[in-house]
């Protein structure tokens, strides 16, 4: 028989965050750097846990460039080359630190991590990213990563429940992403009727996650600088950015004029353009889970960086909270009946 869980659930847009009492005096007083210690790994993370997403059309070189100079994280795109990897590391050292590679993980893509990661073992972060983490396989794929490298700091994901998290965690990753199907290019939901209302998901997993000494990335459904506080306000460790990121210059595409108006492309990593890109078509056993659409074109990333930094400190001098690390414990959610949440818009292409 069916089950039916009858509790309330939310996402970002069902919520707003009451303010508090404040004794700080300047969005500047406000602390966004963050410093984890990683339970498997057993190295530290300082900076600002924003992560750009391992989407090809964000997660690249130029972006990690330039959100590493803020104290940002790029988890950068499984299809890049080692080639690029090597050069990379040669041009940029300094930027090492603040980056992942990213994995699949079929026997083509093991092969691919193990040399990245002999020709730059500088490499801190490794990401291992499926849209399903609640299969055997990619849980003993976990496994194996950890024994292969125990000095490196795993990423696993995606999951949406406290008990998947715990159950990653044990096998051997330090940081668990959460999120199925809030993406704005995502169509999971639709295509499946699988999902998770994301604030809801953020909140039970991290729970289950620091339970354990490990953490949590949120990743997924922030459309505006708000909901970034929201989520980290629910008790993410860090919060995943994909359609916030898309669109600059340092993002991959040429920009195309419409209707009088500068647009680029961004699609997601199931989508029918992604899987025509990189495997020739969508293989006749699957759907597309993605979609691909217009974004408006924005110019350099900096500017978007700067303003979701600034609306990340504002939240913070809502609530009173002098230090990133003290949202959570500030936070209490008011819900709401009708929130508009049309910051991110998109024309879809018929694809």
């Amino acid at each position: 028989m069916p089950r039916l869980d009858t509790d309330i659930k939310l996402d970002f847009k069902d919520v707003l965050i009451r303010p508090k009492r404040s004794t700080l005096k300047s969005r500047s007083d406000v602390e966004l750097k963050r410093e984890y210690n990683f339970c498997h790994s057993k190295r530290k993370f300082c900076g600002v846990p924003i992560i750009a997403s391992n989407m090809d059309t964000v997660g690249t070189f130029s972006v990690a460039k330039e959100m590493s100079k803020n104290g940002l994280f790029t988890t950068v795109a499984k299809q890049v080359s080692v080639e690029d990897w090597i050069n990379f590391a040669k041009e940029n050292p300094e930027h090492l630190q603040n980056v992942a590679v990213s994995s699949g993980i079929s026997e083509m893509d093991t092969i691919h991590l193990k040399n990245i990661l002999t020709a730059v073992p500088e490499i801190g972060f490794i990401c291992l990213d499926v849209a399903n983490g609640y299969t055997e396989h990619f849980v003993e794929y976990v496994k194996k990563t950890r024994a292969s490298y125990p000095e490196k700091t795993i990423i696993a994901g995606n999951v949406v429940t406290g008990e998947m998290v715990e159950e990653l965690i044990l096998s051997g990753a330090d940081i668990v992403k959460v999120g199925i199907g809030p993406g704005s290019v995502c169509t999971t939901r639709i295509k499946t009727g699988v999902g998770y209302p994301q604030l809801s998901a953020v909140i039970e997993c991290s729970d289950a996650a620091h339970g354990l000494g490990g953490h949590i990335i949120s990743d997924g459904g922030c459309v505006c600088s708000g909901d970034v506080a929201k989520a980290f306000g629910a008790g993410a460790d860090f919060v995943m950015l994909g359609g916030m990121l898309a669109g600059h210059d340092e993002t991959p595409g040429t920009v195309i004029e419409k209707d009088g108006k500068q647009f680029k492309i961004f699609y997601g990593m199931s989508s029918q353009t992604a899987m025509e890109k990189y495997y020739g078509q969508v293989a006749d056993y699957r759907a597309s889970e993605g979609k691909t659409v217009y974004v408006p074109y924005r110019g350099p990333i900096q500017h978007t960086i700067q303003d979701i930094l600034g609306g990340l400190r504002s939240s913070c001098t809502y609530v009173g909270a002098s230090k990133l690390k003290e949202i959570s414990k500030r936070t209490t959610f008011v819900r709401v009946t009708q929130q508009a949440n049309d910051v991110f818009t998109s024309t879809t292409i018929n694809k």
